[in-house]
């Protein structure tokens, strides 16, 4: 019996080392497969919307102010030519200017200074008076130094009894 029960542990252990009871193998399970998807295009980028530069006042864009022989009143057409700058003023709320007053090459450089101070302030009261505040505008006057026209006749005199307007700042 003995010899009995060394074939049957034998046998199992046979059995068992050389393709007893393993596991079953499973069929190789295939990876499912994934359709890769294309990209999805991207929605166009909006750019970032750039300031338009704010418009600027040039002093171009202002109306020369004339007047009389020896005369700082206010003309009807000089009237015409600061509602024009008015309204430039009144777009530009944030433009500083300065009027400069000029006169013609005929008196003392002292008269000629006091009378251009008088015609840049009528210019200067004048925008006042419609509304633009004062401390907007500043005055000089340039007496007979800076002619806008060379000569010495009433057509180049009549050109150069005068106010401009320079932007300071905006």
């Amino acid at each position: 019996m003995k010899k009995l029960v060394l074939l049957i542990v034998l046998a199992l252990s046979f059995a068992l080392l050389f393709g007893g009871c393993g596991k079953k193998k499973e069929p190789p399970v295939e990876a499912p497969v994934v359709q890769k998807e294309e990209p999805k295009p991207e929605p166009p980028k909006e750019e970032p919307k750039k300031e338009e530069p704010k418009p600027t006042l040039q002093e171009s864009q202002f109306q020369t102010v004339y007047f009389d022989f020896d005369k700082y009143n206010l003309r009807p057409d000089a009237k015409a030519s600061l509602d024009a700058n008015y309204a430039l003023l009144k777009e530009f709320p944030n433009v500083i200017i300065k009027i400069e007053g000029n006169c013609d090459e005929r008196g003392t450089v002292e008269y000629n200074l006091s009378l251009g101070e008088k015609r840049a302030r009528a210019a200067m009261d004048y925008l006042v008076g419609l509304g633009i505040a004062a401390n907007r505008i500043s005055i000089i006057s340039y007496g007979k130094e800076r002619p806008a026209v060379e000569g010495h006749n009433e057509a180049a005199w009549a050109k150069n009894r005068r106010d401009e307007f320079r932007v300071i700042s905006q």
